[in-house]
């Protein structure tokens, strides 16, 4: 498996779509597989889930792991390519006329694609030149009394944050970094999955 996280990006490399079965046979190599293995545990027929596969190989989000000799035949074993699969979202507009109340859904949203899209390709170009790509993260969970301990919150947040920036601020456009600072409600799993 090669990374963690596979972010399709452009039109044509999500051929189809991430169908039910496309999702179902992704969640089911995570350890490498046949076509005819991955038809019997779910259920399907071996054309059909052979069919997915390929298209999910043309896509890059499924390898050939190895060729083995069955029954006068050669069975390929393949295998996802990442542990999760999230599709860049496709964006028609403008994302910088985005409200910038920094209390608006509509401005996370916009940063969060944002976001998504800039480290994708920063990560794409990193790889094709072999070298690594430093970013970091930081993700807390933080429990609000009342909502004005929200907006409190948010106010010494970026008191923070513009005091770091100030701090670290050289002028020099050589190594700079976009920071992003969101917060929405944590939500528990059952919800999101629902």
């Amino acid at each position: 498996m090669a990374g963690v996280v596979e972010v399709v990006r452009g039109e044509g490399r999500l051929r189809g779509g991430l169908s039910p079965l496309r999702r179902r046979l992704l969640e089911e190599l995570r350890e490498p597989a046949s076509a005819s293995a991955l038809a019997e545990r779910l259920g399907e027929k071996r054309q059909r889930v052979n069919y997915h596969l390929r298209e999910l190989e043309k896509s890059g989000l499924v390898e050939l792991v190895e060729l083995r000799p069955r029954r006068g035949f050669t069975e390929r074993v393949v295998r996802a390519t990442a542990r999760a699969v999230v599709v860049q979202p496709e964006v028609a507009g403008d994302l910088e006329g985005v409200s910038q109340d920094r209390f608006a859904v509509d401005m996370l949203l916009a940063a969060a694609a944002r976001t998504l899209g800039d480290v994708a390709a920063m990560r794409e170009r990193a790889e094709a030149a072999g070298k690594r790509l430093v970013t970091f993260t930081i993700e807390a969970d933080v429990g609000f009394e009342r909502p004005a301990d929200i907006e409190r919150f948010a106010a010494e947040l970026t008191e923070l944050v513009a005091g770091l920036a100030e701090k670290y601020e050289s002028g020099r456009d050589r190594h700079r970094y976009r920071i992003v600072v969101g917060g929405h409600p944590a939500g528990r799993r059952s919800e999101e999955e629902s």
